[in-house]
């Protein structure tokens, strides 16, 4: 196994197509373990993460937490630290950082500012891992995602995605947009109302690298040509205006009906949670990954603690 070179995860533009090969492959082998011989089920034997949350989560912390315990290490957590932790005192990201540096080995975090993880990493003298950092980025949840379109696709290249609903504020989209840039001839279509358009950033980036883009209003038509539809929950807490948020709440429903015009072999995906944009009927359609996609979370942060902390 080669040596990872990173010290921490904050951001999707660390990775580069040799290390996303790297964290893939290892993703496969943790899958594979954990249905086989669990050899690495002791590999963080005496190891401990440090799990600190600033914002509510489901899915990423626990896919942490499981992560470290199926490696044979510990975790030491709060379920939320803005109010049961010495932030509510006052207490600065930098200094719970560096506190939490001297009784973990790890460090996975999420926090509502963007930037946060980036802070937090050049204090710690262990790794820190982003594990979503307000609307800045999620790349743990970018890995993932592209580990599940991979499945789908095995030659990534040359495929066509849509990303719908809320692109403005979505860590999720914005941190899966910088690693689509790592492969050929992917093509985005931007789906949103026009309170939640994708930043500049982010499309000056895709120009930058190559990756073409383009904005769509009809969820109906766009359905029809691409090969992987990415659904997003329209974000109630980040909207600073409630007029706003009603003008989005709602716009773009991927319906039974939509779903039946897609590609026979196109992908339905969703970071989740989710609120009426996907409704339950369309679960058993096999097109529909989102499922497969949050257990995919667990192989991809078991590869990262793994790598890290080797």
């Amino acid at each position: 196994m080669k040596t990872f070179p990173l010290n921490h995860v904050v951001e999707s533009q660390q990775f580069d197509r040799d290390l996303l090969e790297l964290v893939f492959q290892m993703a496969d082998q943790m899958k594979a373990d954990l249905f086989g011989e669990r050899k690495y089920a002791k590999y963080l034997e005496g190891k401990i993460m440090a799990s600190l949350f600033y914002e509510s989560s489901t899915r990423t912390r626990f896919s942490f937490e499981s992560a470290i315990l199926r490696l044979g290490g510990s975790v030491i957590t709060t379920e939320n630290a803005r109010e049961f932790s010495s932030a509510a005192k006052g207490e600065s990201l930098t200094d719970s950082t560096k506190i939490m540096a001297g009784y973990a080995d790890i460090i996975v975090m999420r926090h509502n500012e963007a930037g946060s993880a980036s802070r937090a990493a050049e204090v710690s003298s262990v790794p820190v891992i982003n594990a979503g950092d307000g609307a800045g980025q999620h790349p743990t949840q970018a890995l993932l995602d592209v580990y599940t379109i991979i499945d789908a696709f095995p030659d990534v290249n040359n495929i066509k995605i849509a990303m719908v609903g809320d692109l403005r504020y979505g860590r999720t989209v914005r941190s899966l947009s910088y690693l689509l840039t790592k492969y050929e001839n992917v093509e985005i279509i931007f789906v949103s109302p026009h309170v939640c358009k994708m930043e500049a950033d982010i499309k000056t980036y895709l120009e930058k690298n190559g990756t073409p883009w383009r904005e769509e209003q009809d969820l109906a038509l766009v359905a029809q040509e691409v090969d992987c539809i990415y659904m997003t929950r329209i974000q109630k807490e980040r909207f600073h205006s409630i007029k706003d948020y009603h003008a989005a709440a709602s716009k773009y429903i991927l319906t039974p009906d939509i779903v039946q015009t897609m590609k026979p072999n196109a992908i339905i995906m969703h970071p989740l949670p989710r609120v009426d944009e996907i409704p339950k009927e369309v679960d058993d359609d096999p097109r529909a990954r989102y499922f497969e996609q949050a257990k995919n979370g667990l192989y991809i942060r078991m590869a990262l603690l793994y790598l890290l902390l080797q």
